[in-house]
């Protein structure tokens, strides 16, 4: 399934966890820190930038957390693993042209772009960038679809499946 990102961004939503998909809208270098090293990536339009929030919360964060890296690109902190702050990032972010959902990692602890912590619901979700859109697959029964806009006052969500 092909799902245009022009204006908005998808939302993904299980019932008890969601992923917030948007665009790269121009062209960065996204700064990756980790404790020893400091990797630069580079984005292209139409890249990804994905938020997870394996245990829900409020929508609104994540698209704050979306813009900080899309519009202001600030720089992704990779923990070392086993780090006892992990378990208190409520939300994660990655980026890049292909992005899957794993629930077997440990949240904040991968430099590595194509893959983010997700509830056990979106696990196995793929998504991969296509011109103006994302393409995803593995999409499983629970998953609702919804495309999301805000500004400054409120978030507007536009229903793409039924549940």
């Amino acid at each position: 399934m092909i799902i245009p990102l022009t204006e908005k961004d998808l939302l993904i939503s299980s019932p008890h966890s969601f992923i917030l998909c948007g665009s790269v809208k121009e062209p960065f270098t996204l700064f990756i820190e980790t404790q020893n090293d400091e990797y630069c990536q580079h984005l292209a339009q139409d890249n990804l930038i994905v938020v997870s929030a394996p245990e829900n919360g409020e929508i609104r964060q994540a698209i704050i957390l979306l813009e900080l890296v899309r519009t202001w690109h600030v720089p992704l902190v990779v923990l070392p693993p086993g780090h006892p702050g992990s378990c208190r990032l409520k939300m994660v972010v990655s980026a890049g042209d292909m992005i899957m959902m794993n629930c077997s990692i440990q949240r904040g602890t991968h430099p590595e772009q194509t893959v983010i912590c997700s509830s056990e619901e979106l696990a196995g979700i793929t998504l991969k960038s296509v011109s103006g859109g994302v393409k995803i697959t593995h999409v499983p029964e629970c998953a609702h679809l919804s495309l999301v806009s805000a500004d400054s006052s409120e978030v507007t969500i536009l229903s793409l499946t039924n549940s």
